[in-house]
């Protein structure tokens, strides 16, 4: 680039962050919940893509023998879920503006987000997801050393009834914890930014992390009802997420409309 190209360079001009209170959170979830009554179906086939994935992720852990990932692995994989997300939002975004459910639009637009700058979060999500598998297998080797589990219930009681399985659970517990709140707060906003607006991948990001620090306490408290629910919805072989993952996708966005300042 010349000079005179990067003087004519001008950054690209981000959009503002408001300020949010809990009482926006709770709206949001709720106008969540209202939006997936309004198109439950359309809000179970992404939720499906949830349960379908759950299911053959345990089936091949179980046939490679390797049940002692399956906890990280399950608790890592709703972790991309504000990708397929996509449909929520854009649901969310026809039902406020009165516009038509169409499924082949809504279906043609998730497809066509490759080709946009939301394709490069895919790559964000899946280094944060192998960072994610790596450091539990680091940890394993670290605190449990090279044993195999013939069973996840084997692995469970090692982790529970050995100094070293807690010490393993409790920094495992930790290292994950920094890791799902770097991706948490990477994605919550950029995500739908990406979908609606002309914006890098970086500049979401950025406003994404500004959006968390400058409503620290509301975003938190949004990030653990998506945690807890989430993994309460995975109980039951993964069926929960049919509804769950749903609704918090039509709450994010609703969340996004709050907290970022639209043009």
């Amino acid at each position: 680039m010349s000079d005179q190209d990067l003087q004519a360079y001008q950054p690209p001009k981000l959009p503002n962050v408001k300020k949010i209170k809990f009482s926006d959170v709770w709206a949001a979830l709720l106008a969540g919940l209202r939006d997936f009554q309004k198109a439950p179906l359309l809000g179970m086939v992404f939720g499906g893509v949830y349960v379908v994935g759950g299911m053959l992720i345990m089936a091949a852990l179980t046939i490679y023998d390797m049940p002692w990932m399956i906890i990280p692995v399950a608790t890592a994989f709703p972790l991309i879920g504000p990708f397929v997300a996509v449909g929520t939002y854009e649901v969310s975004r026809r039902l406020a503006a009165n516009e038509p459910l169409v499924w082949r639009e809504i279906f043609f637009l998730i497809l066509g987000q490759r080709e946009r700058q939301l394709g490069w979060m895919a790559f964000v999500l899946l280094f944060i997801l192998w960072i994610w598998i790596y450091q539990i297998r680091l940890l394993i080797a670290l605190f449990l050393g090279f044993k195999s589990f013939s069973s996840i219930g084997a692995f469970v009681g090692m982790v529970v009834t050995t100094p070293e399985g807690l010490g393993f659970f409790v920094v495992g517990t930790l290292v994950g914890a920094g890791i799902s709140f770097s991706l948490y707060a990477a994605t919550v906003v950029a995500m739908p930014l990406l979908m609606v607006r002309d914006i890098d991948f970086v500049s979401a990001i950025i406003v994404s992390f500004k959006s968390v620090r400058e409503n620290f306490w509301p975003m938190i408290g949004f990030g653990l009802v998506v945690g807890v629910l989430t993994l309460l919805a995975m109980l039951p072989a993964f069926f929960g997420l049919l509804v769950v993952l749903p609704v918090l996708g039509h709450a994010t966005w609703h969340l996004y409309i709050r907290v970022v300042e639209q043009s």
